[in-house]
């Protein structure tokens, strides 16, 4: 297949000309979805290989990663009719994850307008992080959609990222009607108080011991016992600081502070919750009580809210493999077990993402008690989990191949990475140099 390949900013780097801030910009948007000619090799182009260590790769493939988009662009079916006006969206967290699919869901099917916001890293010795490829995809859907939508690649915690994005939305749109925010970071400083906090994956009261799926060079899957010292009151705290709701209440009251807020203006925060199995180290632990803290969070900005007739949830979401995912022990090999349970009935992030702006849309969203969206029925179904404990239960060494699906999990986390990804040649030279869409054009 030929492959979509930008070619490179002229400037060489990449440097913002929207503002000062630390976001990474290159003036030329339209270099940005050139499909790719044949053309000279240059110096930053050449074949990526997925090296790396465990889950972690240390190149992304900018061909996979353009590939990946497009497919999940492909899951979207198109609108009934076009919206009577283009809704505005500010995505936190659209490079990546259910944030990246709730972007291409809301592009293709909803018709929004608006920013993302992503922290990705450029080209250098090593390639672009796959989540910089996977914004010039998606930013291309935009432009060929016709929406304007712009990205920024900046520290979503930053209030310098705040000042700019919320300058770009009055410009540019005048008002937001959504907010999502899906952000999983390991550390945040807080330009207030200068304070740093770094989020740990641990449980809290005791040790946690745990299997997880790993895999060898050669790809051969495995089990290996993990234990996971329980947390300090300091390291559960800082972790709600970073994944807590306290940067996501910041963003509304900064678009509410700027007059930003439109009637009827909705925003919702990804959650998850998980099965028992993993409790411990999940919802049990730390990140439990970052996610605890975003659901009262989202209590308060709903009374906050009601001048405009706005609303705020959290989404409990279903599994899926990512990369905040695998660095979790014991989730791996939960998520395998998980889809060798259901097979093809495993909802893409695209699926769910649909079901969510569904909901986000809604007059009467569907909320459970806690007035949470909940897109994870499926997972916590009865009989889907006691067949899945069933299998933790019984699995060994020798049986892990069998009873998780261990190489769609090696295929979907090497794909992250934009490897084994279909449509793909893999032995051609690529160039990895490429510019950050300029959100200064729409």
């Amino acid at each position: 297949m030929s492959v979509w390949r930008p070619r490179r900013c002229s400037t060489g780097r990449h440097r913002t000309s929207w503002s000062s801030t630390s976001s990474r910009h290159c003036s030329r948007t339209d270099a940005t979805e050139e499909t790719m000619m044949h053309s000279p090799m240059t110096r930053s182009e050449r074949v990526v290989n997925p090296t790396g260590r465990g889950y972690l790769l240390l190149d992304a493939h900018p061909a996979g990663c353009f590939r990946s988009v497009e497919l999940m662009r492909a899951e979207v079916p198109a609108p009934e009719k076009p919206p009577a006006r283009r809704p505005t969206a500010l995505v936190i967290g659209s490079s990546a994850g259910y944030g990246l699919a709730s972007t291409i869901a809301g592009l293709v099917r909803y018709g929004i307008d608006g920013v993302g916001i992503g922290l990705e890293r450029p080209a250098g010795h090593r390639s672009a992080s796959a989540g910089w490829y996977r914004t010039i995809a998606t930013h291309a859907i935009a432009r060929g959609l016709g929406a304007d939508f712009s990205f920024l690649n900046a520290d979503a915690f930053a209030d310098t990222t705040k000042a700019e994005t919320l300058d770009l939305l009055a410009e540019r749109f005048g008002g937001v009607d959504y907010l999502i925010y899906s952000v999983a970071a390991p550390r945040r400083t807080d330009p207030r108080s200068g304070a740093a906090y770094r989020s740990v994956l641990k449980p809290l009261g005791a040790p946690h011991v745990t299997r997880n799926l790993e895999f060898a060079d050669d790809g051969t899957a495995y089990v290996r016992e993990v234990t996971v010292a329980s947390a300090t009151e300091a390291e559960t705290e800082a972790t709600v600081k970073v994944m807590g709701g306290e940067d996501w209440s910041r963003w509304v009251t900064g678009l509410a502070e700027r007059g930003l807020l439109r009637s009827g203006f909705r925003t919702v925060a990804l959650s998850y919750i998980g099965s028992p199995l993993t409790s411990a180290i999940y919802r049990g632990g730390t990140i439990g009580a970052a996610k605890a803290d975003l659901e009262s969070t989202a209590g308060v900005l709903t009374g906050r809210l009601a001048a405009v007739d706005g609303r705020a949830f959290t989404s409990v979401n279903g599994a899926l493999v990512s990369q905040a995912l695998t660095a979790i022990p014991g989730i791996p090999l939960y998520v395998g077990l998980l889809r060798g349970v259901l097979g093809d009935r495993f909802p893409s992030p695209v699926e769910q993402s649909l079901e969510l702006w569904r909901q986000l849309t809604a007059h009467r969203p569907d909320v459970d008690g806690s007035g949470r969206i909940r897109l994870d029925r499926w997972e916590l179904a009865e009989p889907v989990q006691a067949a899945v404990a069933e299998r933790w239960r019984s699995i060994t060494p020798e049986t892990v191949t069998a009873l998780a699906d261990t190489a769609w999990f090696r295929a979907q986390y090497r794909a992250l990475f934009g490897f084994d990804v279909p449509g793909v040649d893999y032995a051609a030279p690529v160039e990895t140099d490429l510019p950050w869409p300029d959100p200064s054009t729409p």
